[in-house]
């Protein structure tokens, strides 16, 4: 398994997305899900692969799928150290 650091070095971003759906048994109430990984932008391989899954194995019907995306480590965030200094 991969840790969270590891997938940030590897270009992953927190992507947070909302989610809408329709109540099965009260078609015309919309529900609330959120949802949150780390993914790929632009493609998002992971929210399409939970969407997918959403849409064959869950009942109620998406309406409407709001995100945000945010790399957490940039390549301008990191920096070389010189030297330490230790104190007790």
């Amino acid at each position: 398994m991969t840790n969270d650091m590891e997938l940030q070095l590897k270009g992953y971003g927190l992507t947070t997305a909302q989610i809408l759906y329709r109540m099965p048994d009260h078609p015309a109430l919309l529900q609330t899900y959120i949802w949150q990984h780390y993914d790929i932008a632009p493609d998002f391989p992971e929210m399409r692969s939970f969407l997918r899954f959403w849409q064959e194995k869950l009942d109620g019907p998406l309406h409407s799928v709001r995100y945000v995306h945010r790399k957490l480590i940039s390549a301008t965030e990191w920096r070389a150290l010189k030297g330490e200094l230790i104190l007790h």
